[in-house]
């Protein structure tokens, strides 16, 4: 262990480098265990109604910036959703759980090994911004404007779910509502 006192900067380049590692831990810890807590609704056996009040009260707490409480809830939701997908690859906390809210995003508009391998193998600035490219067409999104996917019947707006067509409708109405939507959508994304 260095000294608080030290002077050197090798034994002080080397308490960062270990205090960052605990950082890294710590986030994907408070991730998981806020995410469990969700997921359970063990929060009514801390007396809260909801979620929400159980972050309002864990911010008035301990003074923590309600922001950071969501990202780290997020970290954890994605964790437990591609907790299989993030082992094959071989992520672990040292590969930098912040990208974990950004996987969403990634898989709606790239290929999902393209998005697991990159979680993997990028710093956190690259990470977001293959987040926000376009995927298959190769260009990437300028970062005030909308990226608009195709995916069946669905349009992804962001990322998001937007407009769902029903596939109850006869095909030339469906297809018909597919061109007038997507011509919108096109414009969306140069807005």
């Amino acid at each position: 262990m260095t000294s608080r006192t030290s002077s050197d900067a090798a034994d002080i380049d080397r308490g960062i480098r270990n205090s960052l590692k605990g950082i890294r831990l710590s986030i994907l810890a408070m991730g998981f265990g806020l995410a469990k807590i969700k997921k359970y609704g063990l929060y009514k056996d801390l007396n809260c109604t909801s979620m929400i009040e159980y972050i309002n009260r864990l911010c008035e707490e301990t003074k923590m910036y309600r922001g950071s409480i969501y990202n780290w809830l997020y970290i954890g939701e994605a964790y437990i959703k591609y907790r299989n997908d993030l082992e094959q690859v071989g992520f672990t906390d040292n590969d930098g759980p912040s990208k974990l809210p950004y996987l969403e995003r990634a898989l709606a508009v790239n290929q999902r090994q393209d998005v697991f391998n990159n979680v993997k193998n990028m710093s956190l600035r690259e990470f977001i911004s293959f987040a926000k490219s376009q995927g298959e067409t190769g260009t990437a999104a300028a970062a005030d404007k909308r990226t608009v996917t195709f995916r069946g019947n669905t349009i992804l707006i962001d990322g998001k779910p937007a407009i769902k067509i029903s596939k109850k409708l006869d095909s030339e109405t469906s297809s018909y509502l597919k061109k007038v939507l997507r011509a919108a959508c096109e414009s969306l994304a140069r807005v």
